[in-house]
C-alpha cells in the first residue's frame, strides 16, 4: 500500500494509479487518509456497489451480532422456514 499526500502530489492521480498497478493507493490531506485509489477490474459492478451501501452493510453487521449471540438456523431449520 502507498500513501500520497495531495497537497505534495506532483503527477495526475492516473499517473500514480499507473505506477502502483495492483497496489492500494491511500489519498492523504494533512496526514489523514481521505480516500484510496485501488484496482476494481476483477470486482462486478454490483458487488462495489454493496460494499459502499450502509444499508447493505448493516444488514451484514446486524447478521454478525445475532450470530455471536448464537442465533442461527441450521440448514435443516432454513429449509422448514422457508418451504
Amino acid at each position: 500500500m502507498k500513501m500520497i499526500e495531495l497537497s505534495t502530489a506532483s503527477k495526475p492521480l492516473s499517473a500514480y494509479a499507473e505506477k502502483f498497478n495492483d497496489e492500494t493507493v491511500v489519498l492523504t490531506m494533512n496526514g489523514k487518509a481521505i480516500a484510496i485509489v485501488t484496482d476494481i477490474k476483477d470486482i462486478d459492478p454490483e458487488s462495489l456497489a454493496l460494499s459502499t451501501n450502509p444499508e447493505f452493510l448493516a444488514i451484514i453487521q446486524n447478521a454478525r451480532e445475532e450470530l455471536k449471540k448464537g442465533k442461527k438456523l441450521s440448514l435443516e431449520e432454513m429449509k422448514r422456514e422457508i418451504f
